[in-house]
């Protein structure tokens, strides 16, 4: 698409929706993620941004409301998992972020990290179960404790859990369950955690600063620990030595490329005692809370919030 084209479709006057909120259990972190959004819009001057909470009649919604481009602040499902941009698709509206593949890919924690081996990046060791393994005898495991147990298909650490024991297995896995038809288990690695995000400025992706982030209160980085204020200490940029640093800046944007990401993503690894990483997940529309990732690696890179928010919009069109 010529800059003329963008033009056209994107001005001060375009009519943009920002689609937050949702029917997803990462509503309320949605709804924040999208006000600040809107907001950054309404300073840009686009003075016909609205938001747009998503439900089922989100069709009818912007077809009535006439909405030339969606600026999408779903997190998790039918919103992060490629169904909204499917439906956006269908209607022909121009939309940010990643499409549909990419989106549903990287929504199942499975699936993402067997296009992220084939590609030759690191990964932690795991298994998928389903629930039929809650039937009354010993869940078979060949992974040692302590694991991590995570719905396949959730975000936010919502339904997650660290087990170090065999008795505490099947808690957890109920507790996962109720988020998902599948659960991974994964073996735990104990190291720092750390956060990459990969943005795109004038069509081409720009990884950021990598992120470590130190739960005050947790023992590792949990719902608690990502949205309560002084629940993790942000170490930007991350003390690594600085081959650590780039080989992990080298594979963010190998997994972003190997998963068709496009626009913005955010990669979550972690590094052990011996420098030796791993990806966890790949995010396809990261948080934009105040509390948030994302807005703290574009800030360190010299990109403001406002200028971030723009960088976003901007991939609806390119």
């Amino acid at each position: 698409m010529t800059s003329t084209q963008q033009n056209q479709i994107l001005n001060k006057h375009t009519r943009i929706g920002v689609l937050y909120g949702g029917l997803s259990s990462e509503r309320e972190v949605s709804l924040r993620s999208g006000k600040n959004c809107y907001d950054a819009l309404r300073r840009l001057g686009y003075e016909q941004a609205e938001l747009i909470d998503v439900d089922q009649t989100i069709a009818r919604t912007l077809s009535d409301k006439k909405i030339e481009v969606a600026y999408i602040a779903l997190h998790g499902k039918y919103g992060e998992d490629g169904c909204i941009q499917g439906v956006l698709e269908l209607m022909g509206v121009p939309y940010t972020g990643c499409r549909v593949a990419a989106s549903a890919l990287t929504m199942n924690k499975a699936l993402t990290k067997s296009v992220l081996k084939d590609a030759g990046l690191p990964v932690i060791d795991s298994v998928v179960l389903k629930s039929s393994v809650l039937n009354g005898k010993p869940v078979p495991m060949p992974l040692r404790y302590p694991v991590m147990v995570k719905p396949i298909n959730e975000g936010s650490s919502i339904g997650m859990s660290k087990v170090d024991q065999p008795d505490d297995l099947k808690a957890a896995l109920k507790t996962a369950f109720t988020y998902a038809d599948e659960v991974m288990v994964e073996q735990y690695v104990y190291g720092k955690s750390l956060t990459v995000g990969v943005v795109e400025v004038g069509g081409e992706p720009n990884v950021t600063p990598i992120l470590e982030l130190r739960p005050t209160q947790s023992e590792w980085y949990d719902l608690e620990a990502k949205y309560t204020e002084g629940g993790t200490e942000f170490i930007l940029p991350a003390e690594l030595d600085e081959p650590t640093t780039q080989a992990i800046q080298d594979a963010t944007l190998l997994a972003h490329l190997a998963a068709g990401c496009r626009g913005v993503s955010r990669i979550d690894f972690v590094v052990d005692a011996d420098n030796q990483f791993y990806i966890l997940e790949i995010n396809t529309i990261p948080g934009m809370t105040n509390l948030s990732d994302l807005p703290a690696q574009a800030k360190a890179m010299g990109i403001g919030y406002d200028e971030l928010v723009e960088c976003i919009l901007k991939t609806a069109v390119s």
